[in-house]
């Protein structure tokens, strides 16, 4: 669990390459923990609120990046991130593609 979000931080701007299915979901896990920690240290801090809006901010890019690989491993091109953009269905989709097996290459 500890080894895919230092994963996600490290390969943070590798988008080449591919994410097997259970570091994908790890590295999930253990972003949406710091998120709510850091969350709930907000509600009790504003020094802790800047704190988790910069933690918020910097995620962006590995997180695109983890799903790019991710993508990549379930046999699905880049491109398709994109159907995320499509209210509900379009995050249905994708979660069943993040769901989807390795492809064996």
């Amino acid at each position: 669990m500890i080894a895919a979000y230092q994963a996600f931080w490290t390969r943070a701007f590798d988008f080449t390459g591919r994410t097997v299915r259970n570091a994908f979901w790890f590295a999930i896990l253990d972003n949406l923990i710091v998120t709510l920690v850091l969350s709930f240290l907000a509600m009790q801090a504003s020094v802790f609120a800047a704190l988790a809006t910069v933690y918020t901010i910097a995620t962006i890019i590995p997180g695109i990046s983890l799903v790019v690989r991710r993508l990549r491993d379930a046999g699905k091109a880049w491109a398709w991130i994109f159907i995320g953009l499509i209210p509900v269905v379009g995050t249905i989709w994708l979660l069943v593609m993040y769901c989807q097996p390795s492809i064996v290459a």
